[in-house]
């Protein structure tokens, strides 16, 4: 069941910022996003929040500067993801533009699983690293941790996600670890990483280490930031959008690095009109493919190529894996939904689902499909190897479910082998014939922190969009902006009449429509082919449709049912 409901919006705000010179369409939207005066909505760098107030960057700056004129040998321990792969690159570029001697590991999913395992150690040691410098991982590492020392290597973990009960006895940097006064908690993995690095260099200009070399411009490096926060769902609270609209803006300038750009060609998009839909939804899940399908290694060779000749090859593959992840996608997800036809999914607060012959790399996207389609928290089991199953769950809004799993595991000691994550997003693994008991487990601990409420789809919109708001200069400015998780891109409400529909590309409904001022306009609903009534009532964005070198405004139909 879904729910459309309009943003609240306070009237003294939204006045506000009309006063200061806001129009009337972006005053209600930002003021509906808590945006108190136009200055929150300047993304310049000087505004980014110092470095030195993040626990543990000052020591990690100086342990880097010391590893740096020791000559030290440096290896950076990446995750398997977007996130990781771009903070991995971040590293390697920024350390290597500071003065390090740097290399890098990223763990294969299949092989060794997630963070700074003992195995991955084992595995890092044989590169014989003085440093390692996790990135995107490691809060969680103790293990890990403790077998690097064992073996004489020092870590420094730079991470985002939410800790255990015990933390890694090593140097961290990361927003979210006990007692650090950072303002902004929900940096990336690369955005930590691109911190270090400014910390960094403020440590080596200190050390007098560029009187005879030009100070390197780390604002190079922030379209691969912004590539990273945007694919990783993290907040964009206003720390993050001045990140993600400092990459966009060189990426629409042509200075986007290498790798960056070819993703934009292999995908067939403009990068001079970049956009945060392009970052999450065409280059991240190109990136993601070989974490989830191979091995994250070419996503970051791509990333770290230095022309574009070098870079497009090692695109081309990324998106031919990105094609064969979604093939893989689309048969598990139908299969999840065959089995849900049995389920009275309603009458349940959450769903887990398993099947030895789903592939692992794919559960997440899966989940995020099911809970989507639901709007249960969801995870999705594949078959790990050696008697054990991984998990991948997403979560809805009322649901945190890192602390849902944590809650498990301290009422069933024996159950999980192990989890972490974020509050929507989480991993797991099991033993392969504790799943029906996991079920039963999570569905209990969901009941109990979950309201009825929360189980309801709401749609929240941004109200009718005004017949003189349909143009192209309000879509165009509304495209360009920053929008995503925690500062969501506006969405509108209204009635149409269907003047033309037809079925395109198997599974998606081109539209004509017409409003109730009497005006035209194209529309797409993607993955839905069943035909519509004759009036509908629709929550939908507005985007421009470039085809053949015409454009034309349209409407993305996000739900609607009969008006």
């Amino acid at each position: 069941m879904s729910l459309i409901r309009a943003r609240e919006i306070s009237p003294a705000l939204q006045q506000q910022l009309q006063g200061a010179g806001l129009s009337p369409l972006e005053a209600r939207l930002y003021a509906a996003r808590g945006i108190a005066s136009p200055q929150e909505l300047e993304h310049e760098l000087r505004n980014l929040l110092p470095p030195a107030g993040m626990k543990g960057i000052c020591e990690a700056a100086v342990r880097l500067a010391d590893a740096i004129a020791a000559r030290e040998r440096i290896l950076i321990v990446a995750d398997y993801d977007a996130d990781g792969a771009t903070a991995c690159s971040v590293a390697m570029r920024g350390l290597g533009m500071l003065g390090a001697a740097i290399d890098f590991v990223v763990p294969n999913r299949f092989e060794y699983g997630y963070g700074l395992t003992p195995e991955i150690v084992a595995l890092a040691a044989q590169k014989q690293p003085d440093l390692i410098v996790t990135v995107d991982n490691g809060i969680a590492s103790v293990a890990g941790v403790a077998a690097a020392k064992a073996r004489g290597i020092d870590v420094l973990v730079t991470d985002h996600h939410l800790p255990g009960d015990s933390l890694p006895d090593c140097l961290i940097v990361n927003p979210n670890q006990p007692g650090c006064p950072f303002p902004s908690k929900n940096l990336a993995g690369c955005g930590v990483m691109f911190y270090v690095l400014l910390a960094l260099r403020a440590e080596l200009r200190t050390r007098n280490a560029f009187a005879e070399r030009a100070e390197p411009n780390l604002a190079v490096l922030l379209d691969l930031v912004a590539l990273g926060t945007v694919a990783d769902v993290v907040k964009l609270d206003a720390n993050n959008r001045i990140l993600v609209e400092q990459g966009l803006k060189r990426m629409r300038a042509g200075r986007a690095s290498a790798g960056v750009a070819a993703l934009f060609a292999a995908a067939g998009r403009n990068a001079a009109k970049a956009s945060c839909f392009d970052l999450g939804f065409t280059l991240g899940p190109r990136l993601n493919a070989a974490g989830r399908l191979d091995d994250m290694s070419l996503g970051i060779a791509c990333l770290l190529a230095d022309s574009e000749a070098a870079a497009m090859p090692l695109a081309r593959e990324l998106d031919q894996m990105n094609r064969a992840r979604r093939e893989i996608e689309a048969g598990m997800r139908e299969e999840a939904e065959t089995a849900l036809l049995s389920v009275a999914v309603e009458d349940c607060y959450s769903i887990a689902l398993y099947r030895p012959d789903w592939h692992q790399g794919v559960i997440g996207i899966v989940a995020s499909r099911v809970k989507d389609r639901f709007h249960r928290p969801t995870i999705v089991f594949a078959d790990g190897g050696e008697g054990e199953i991984k998990g991948s769950g997403r979560s809805i809004q009322g649901l945190h479910l890192r602390d849902a799993l944590d809650l498990v595991s301290k009422r069933h000691p024996d159950l999980i082998v192990k989890f972490g994550g974020h509050a929507m997003a989480a991993g797991l693994s099991l033993r392969s014939d504790d799943f029906e008991r996991f079920r039963q487990a999570f569905e209990a601990v969901c009941r109990e922190l979950m309201d009825e409420s929360v189980l309801t789809h709401v749609i929240e919109t941004d109200g009718e969009l005004p017949a003189d708001a349909l143009n192209f200069t309000v879509a165009e400015k509304l495209e360009s902006q920053v929008w995503g998780q925690g500062f969501p891109a506006p969405r509108f409400e209204g009635t149409f009449k269907v003047i033309e529909q037809r079925i395109v590309g198997e599974r998606h409904l081109r539209l004509r429509l017409a409003n109730e001022y009497g005006q035209q306009v194209g529309a797409m609903r993607f993955q839905h082919a069943d035909p519509l009534p004759p009036t509908i009532r629709a929550v939908y964005s507005v985007g421009i449709n470039e085809f053949r070198g015409e454009r034309a405004l349209q409407l993305l139909i996000e739900y609607c049912d009969a008006a």
